[in-house]
């Protein structure tokens, strides 16, 4: 029988390795017994309590999730907001594994998978030997020379997005970098690498100034959309090692609504 711990190390050691993350995060096992068996997984980008509704109604022990279901310090576990959700894993004996900056920086993880899935060509990644932060994380490649609008209508429709976000920096788009969820703070380093267009979330005001100041078209595609992609590639990774563990993917949506 296949334990968690089982699934456990074939993510860190085939996948996303543990020693990728950043000192601040928190990665692996972060709830449940390890030698747990499992016969059902579900993948999902986050671990909330729609998400354990729906594991415990299709039978599953384990979620492997890309965001922490914990990362601050708990100083409790109740059903206080703000640890009722861990609470209910812990209550319906749903173990919780998430792999968070160790995939996003993971060969063929968050930013690879997002870079195929926007069709870049000649992937690669842009590395920078004086910012360990950067090393292994943002990812290049071109497509057939378009102009922005153009090209931001096809991001959406590529990642399904219910609204896009982006400045023009005054360039045709070539030469793209992407980078998954919040990566707003590396848009400098991606002007002074040559890049014209980067893809990325969660960006604010001053991130759309500071772009266009560079002359780099910036594209704030949405947090959940340019994360999601990866959950797939785990399905398949998991059900290929484990062909007797039913994986599963999440319906879980975005919690953000859109009129």
């Amino acid at each position: 029988m296949t334990t968690v711990k089982e699934i456990l190390e074939f993510l860190f050691y085939r996948i996303a390795p543990e020693e990728e993350k950043y000192s601040w995060d928190n990665v692996g096992l972060l709830l449940g017994r390890s030698t747990k068996p499992v016969t059902k997984i579900l993948v999902s980008l986050d671990a909330t309590k729609e998400v354990a509704a729906e594991a415990k109604r299709l039978g599953c022990e384990l979620v492997v999730t890309h965001h922490p279901i914990i990362f601050h310090p708990a100083k409790h576990i109740t059903d206080e907001p703000d640890s009722d959700t861990v609470l209910t894993y812990l209550e319906n004996r749903i173990a919780v594994i998430s792999m968070h900056t160790n995939l996003d920086r993971a060969l063929d993880g968050v930013n690879e998978i997002l870079a195929a899935k926007l069709e870049l060509e000649e992937i690669m990644t842009l590395e920078d030997d004086t910012d360990a932060d950067l090393c292994h994380l943002i990812r290049t490649g071109f497509v057939p020379t378009c102009a922005l609008p153009d090209f931001a209508a096809r991001v959406r429709m590529l990642l399904g997005c219910p609204g896009i976000r982006y400045a023009d920096g005054g360039k045709p788009v070539r030469h793209v970098a992407v980078g998954g969820g919040a990566c707003g703070s590396f848009i400098e380093f991606a002007a002074e690498a040559g890049i014209d267009t980067f893809v990325t979330a969660d960006l604010g005001y001053h991130d759309f100034q500071k772009a266009a100041a560079y002359g780099l078209n910036l594209i704030d595609a949405g947090h959940f959309e340019t994360e999601n992609p990866v959950c797939g590639y785990l399905q398949e990774r998991i059900s290929a090692a484990f062909p007797e563990v039913e994986v599963l993917l999440s319906a879980h949506k975005d919690c953000v609504l859109w009129m």
